[in-house]
């Protein structure tokens, strides 16, 4: 019965609003880890068998975040926007950060030491991650201000830098070979990364449109 009525006065003065965002919030910082994780083994900087290590503690540590914001939506009593929508929003944030670890082990499998055609796709998931832990910080105090950067992330390039990079990996005439399929594969990892970040834009716009 206490710690009821301790969460019913932190409900009421706006603190467990706090802590949901910041585990939210921390869950899009762990999706930017992985994205720089597999950035770097991209340009060649990182071995995939390193990078995919260090993901599996990252994915652990925002699984970990996922559950706890599961378990706040389902005590808190007025989340900041609708609790449907913060649900979906963690999810797909996790389906990031699992197709993130799943592109690293594809290139660990692959055996890919890097590939340049990666990396201006991967730079834009990263900076449709940037717009959304803004939303997120914006999400109680600037309503306003979080729907613009959720829609920013929601408009981010990652779909035509796949295409671009797609059509210069099939350009000219030379033979499919093994390693192109490889390479195609892994662009595609990363477009559906970015199909899952835009789940996660929508989920969050979504509820600032409730909200008004």
């Amino acid at each position: 019965m206490l710690d009821r009525l301790q969460r019913l006065v932190r409900d009421l003065a706006g603190r467990n609003d706090g802590r949901l965002v910041a585990l939210l919030a921390g869950q899009v910082d762990a999706a930017s880890d992985g994205v720089a994780l597999a950035r770097q083994v991209a340009g060649g900087e990182l071995a995939p068998a390193e990078a995919r290590a260090a993901l599996e503690e990252i994915e652990t540590t925002g699984a970990e975040q996922r559950r706890q914001v599961v378990g706040e939506l389902s005590r808190v009593l007025a989340p900041p926007i609708d609790r449907e929508d913060l649900f979906r929003f963690s999810r797909s944030l996790d389906d990031v950060l699992d197709n993130l670890l799943d592109l690293v082990r594809e290139l660990e499998l692959f055996d890919v030491r890097s590939d340049p055609l990666l990396l201006e796709p991967l730079a834009n998931v990263d900076d449709g991650l940037a717009r959304l832990r803004a939303g997120i910080d914006a999400l109680t105090d600037e309503l306003d201000d979080a729907r613009s950067r959720t829609r920013e992330a929601k408009q981010n390039e990652v779909r035509r830098a796949y295409q671009r990079a797609v059509a210069d990996l099939l350009d000219g005439d030379e033979p499919v070979t093994t390693n192109t399929i490889k390479r195609r594969m892994l662009l595609r990892r990363v477009d559906v990364v970015g199909l899952r970040l835009g789940e996660a834009a929508d989920a969050l716009a979504d509820g600032t449109v409730k909200r008004d």
